[in-house]
């Protein structure tokens, strides 16, 4: 989902929600989820030519990514000052604040949504064969990447709307759990576990390692680059 751009969509939502007068917790979280609701619309709407096909579906998310970003930073210069500060700080993604409410709160959707990721993991997996295989084992290949899209951007709205963006712990914790776990495809258990520790690792630096308490986000955003800087090395020696 990082990859196409549901962080960013949410961010969009609640940022809107967040600027305007009067906008409190409850507020950012629709935003988030109506934000990235209805831009995963249009990314898909997009991507559409004669069905989906995945490479079409990342190249459009990026692009819509890329283009909410410039949105995210017109919208914060338009903010007056003390607005701006704390759409800035929330935007780098913090834990710092949020309490035992906000964990229930998440924890609340998290748990509600289970049943359907439950569902979707296999033919999640027979995706990753290939359409064509994926097909001929009865699975529906639009109806399964729309369910899997709009239950992902579901998922990273709820965080989003509590936490801000966190970036790169989608994105690496996968690979990781991947690696450690030798498996072919993608771990789910494996992956929420990797990603889980990842952030509370990055928290921690986060808040010890410095003079002054950082942002969760830069700790993760300098890890994972650094993180797929040498995975992209790896992969060209191989290569």
């Amino acid at each position: 989902m990082h990859t196409l751009g549901a962080k960013p969509r949410s961010y969009s939502g609640a940022l809107v929600a967040m600027l305007i007068p009067g906008g409190g917790q409850q507020e950012m979280g629709v935003g988030a989820v109506l934000g990235g609701l209805v831009t995963a619309a249009i990314v898909y709407f997009l991507a559409w030519k004669n069905g989906i096909q995945g490479f079409r579906l990342i190249i459009v998310g990026i692009g819509v990514s890329a283009m909410l970003g410039a949105f995210n930073l017109w919208l914060i210069r338009q903010a007056d000052l003390p607005a701006a500060l704390a759409a800035a700080i929330w935007g780098a993604g913090t834990l710092n604040g949020l309490g035992q409410a906000d964990v229930n709160l998440v924890a609340a959707v998290l748990l509600a949504l289970m049943p359907l990721t439950i569902v979707l993991a296999r033919p999640m997996r027979q995706l990753e064969l290939g359409d064509d295989l994926a097909v001929s084992t009865g699975v529906s290949t639009g109806v399964t990447r729309l369910a899997l899209l709009v239950l992902g951007v579901a998922m990273t709205a709820t965080v989003t709307a509590v936490s801000g963006p966190i970036a790169f712990v989608a994105l690496a914790a996968p690979q990781i759990a991947r690696r450690l776990a030798h498996a072919p495809g993608v771990p789910l258990a494996s992956s929420a576990l990797v990603g889980g520790l990842m952030l509370l690792a990055a928290d921690g630096a986060a808040q010890h390692a410095f003079a002054s308490p950082l942002p969760v986000g830069v700790m993760t955003v300098s890890i994972g680059g650094l993180y797929f800087v040498w995975l992209l090395l790896r992969e060209i020696r191989r290569s």
